[in-house]
């Protein structure tokens, strides 16, 4: 669950340094005042600058995202555990009985915290019910006050992980945000151009051509429905079938407006159905293979669904020339990407994947496969 640098979780680790070296100055305090109480003072004296030593390496450690992870944060809990324990035989069981705090004190919460920031709350829970394990196995009598330090261990795991978890949730929806701006920007800046050029085209054809009798007239109608349709696009409403991208639909139907006495369909007997939004996209990649056939294969064409459980394929196959070598690789670089963006640029933003099998003066087969949820 970790973020890249600059993220919100950042904060997060920087407070728990903070947090550990306060917590490291409290217990540098109560060991100078209880020194003197102590079985073992010089042992004592040596684990509190093993604590200083274990702070500042990890204020380093978990300073670089690259080193929040399971080796730094089982050493993390590792340490702090043997300094818990090692409480009885440094400070003494008598002297614990008689009041004096162990070595850990509140220091003993950071790999806590640290398991919890990087996990969130089952991490953050996890190490605290083994860190306060550790800390009531020191303790000859467990009374109500040892279980208090333990509800408070637990209540800071959970609390800590469910803000880390919200924070990297709110980084995910900052990003989504920055990149749909990114998007609007870009078509904004395209509805532009198009405005400029494409569309006053269009609305020229149109009136000119509006009165003319046979196919100038029919042209001049095509072009009056693309310019249409165009400006839908670019304002981000084109039209699309009732109901909600998640809804099924059968793809037999989308494709069914295809048919015609120069176009032949195959589909099977049953529903094929598929999410609105990959079916919508699947149909408009077969028109755009269709409108390639009737330009440049006679227009006759044979169009086949096959649904194969996970996924779905429509294989749209002609009697036309066949494509060159090297033909679409050349038409992308003139600016004509029929293939490249109506066909294979949808099926590929589906999560499908687009064949083309096409034989010199034997005609030109595309396979259009796509899975059946939508990504």
């Amino acid at each position: 669950m970790s973020s890249p640098p600059g993220g919100f979780e950042v904060p997060l680790w920087r407070a728990l340094a903070v947090f550990r070296f306060a917590s490291l100055a409290y217990v540098c305090a109560l060991s100078v005042r209880d020194a003197d109480r102590y079985a073992h003072p010089y042992a004592a004296g040596a684990l509190v600058l093993v604590m200083i030593a274990w702070t500042v390496a990890t204020a380093v450690g978990y300073a670089r995202p690259a080193w929040r992870r399971w080796p730094l944060l089982l050493a993390d809990l590792g340490v702090v555990m043997a300094i818990v324990l090692s409480t009885p035989w440094v400070v003494g069981r008598e002297a614990l009985t008689h009041g004096v705090p162990t070595l850990g004190v509140a220091w003993m919460a950071g790999p806590v915290l640290a398991w919890a920031v990087a996990g969130g709350r089952r991490r953050g829970t996890v190490a605290a019910l083994l860190v306060a394990g550790a800390d009531l196995a020191t303790r000859e009598r467990v009374g109500q006050s040892s279980f208090t330090g333990l509800i408070l261990m637990l209540l800071a795991g959970v609390v800590v992980g469910h803000v880390a978890r919200l924070a990297v949730a709110a980084e995910e929806r900052l990003q989504h945000a920055v990149e749909l701006e990114s998007a609007t920007r870009e078509r904004e800046r395209l509805a532009r151009d198009i405005h400029d050029s494409v569309l006053q085209v269009l609305a020229l054809v149109q009136r000119r051509g509006a009165d003319l009798p046979g196919e100038a007239g029919e042209l001049a109608r095509l072009a009056g429905e693309q310019e249409a349709a165009l400006r839908a696009l670019i304002a981000g409403n084109a039209p699309a079938p009732g109901g909600s991208d998640g809804d099924a639909v059968d793809l037999r139907g989308l494709l069914g407006r295809y048919a015609s006495s120069a176009v032949s369909l195959s589909a099977p007997a049953t529903p094929v159905p598929l999410p609105r939004q990959v079916a919508g996209e699947l149909a408009a990649a077969t028109g755009a293979a269709l409108d390639n056939v009737g330009r440049h294969a006679g227009g006759r064409a044979w169009v086949l669904i096959e649904d194969e459980g996970t996924t779905v394929t429509v294989s749209i196959r002609d009697e036309g020339p066949g494509i060159p070598d090297g033909r679409l690789a050349e038409a992308a670089a003139q600016g004509r990407l029929g293939v490249t963006q109506s066909i294979r640029g949808r099926v590929t933003d589906l999560g499908g994947t687009v064949r083309i099998m096409s034989v010199p003066e034997a005609g030109t087969e595309i396979e259009l496969t796509v899975p059946r949820t939508q990504r």
